[in-house]
């Protein structure tokens, strides 16, 4: 079973080793994450821009899926400009809460930032199976293999929590129990799904531990993972976006490094 949609399945991203993926968004996140200003956010998120065209998301699956961040990055902004550090001319003020040029422009500041790092991160692992990740993991980072197959394994059931979570709201509702108290509904129906992963996980982990999952012998991969000329070149490119961003707020004078 593919977490990945058929028609996204078949893009160049998609098809991409994960681990370089992964590589691109944490290193443009750590450049946005240096400074706080407008610039390098507004620069690195116009640079993306231009190059989520190549994710092969149909404009419809890519705002459904990014749009938790931009309901988020609105809503970071203006609880800045509200209640952030204030600095310059006053330019509204109502008792304790104040609005003034410096946290407008913080605010703006934070707002991009929170679109620059969460659209391609979203966008990135929209394009990205579990499966695919692990093997990444585990055969390019080297990292543990029980850390790296119980982390799947743990993905893979998510999926089947918001089946539960579907299944148990029909049948409250055939049984007659969901026709009224919305919010004690919410806290029964959250604590038969907590039963029914913890039933699940249970059965689960000593299933994989009987099959040898929990072996520290060295383990072999059913697939391999490459990592070429591909990976290096998507590498390359969230570099250069970040270094962009960076060298042009340097430039411009607006550069505000947070650890200084």
């Amino acid at each position: 079973m593919s977490f990945i949609a058929p028609e996204i399945r078949d893009s160049a991203i998609a098809r991409v080793n994960p681990v370089a993926k992964l590589i691109v968004a944490l290193t443009v996140s750590l450049a946005l994450l240096l400074s706080i200003d407008v610039v390098s956010a507004a620069v690195a998120l116009a640079l993306e821009s231009v190059l989520l065209a190549w994710s092969g998301l149909s404009a419809r699956q890519f705002w459904h899926r990014t749009l938790p961040v931009w309901v988020a990055a609105p809503l970071a902004g203006l609880t800045t400009v509200l209640y952030g550090e204030d600095s310059g001319a006053v330019i509204w003020q109502l008792g304790w809460i104040s609005v003034t040029e410096g946290s407008l422009t913080l605010g703006l500041a934070i707002a991009l930032r929170v679109l620059a790092i969460g659209l391609p991160g979203i966008v990135l692992f929209a394009t990205t199976d579990p499966t695919d990740l692990a093997d990444g993991l585990g055969q390019v980072f080297r990292l543990p293999a029980r850390f790296v197959l119980g982390g799947l394994a743990g993905l893979r059931l998510v999926g089947l929590g918001i089946q539960d979570w579907r299944s148990l709201g029909l049948a409250r509702r055939a049984r007659g129990v969901a026709d009224d108290g919305g919010i004690r509904r919410l806290f029964g129906q959250a604590f038969a799904l907590l039963v029914i992963s913890v039933r699940r996980g249970s059965k689960l982990a000593t299933a994989m531990e009987a099959k040898g999952f929990g072996s520290s012998s060295p383990r072999t991969w059913a697939r391999a993972s490459r990592f070429g000329a591909a990976e290096i070149a998507v590498i390359a490119v969230g570099v250069a976006v970040a270094a962009v961003a960076i060298g042009v707020a340097v430039a411009a004078g607006s550069w505000n490094f947070v650890l200084a």
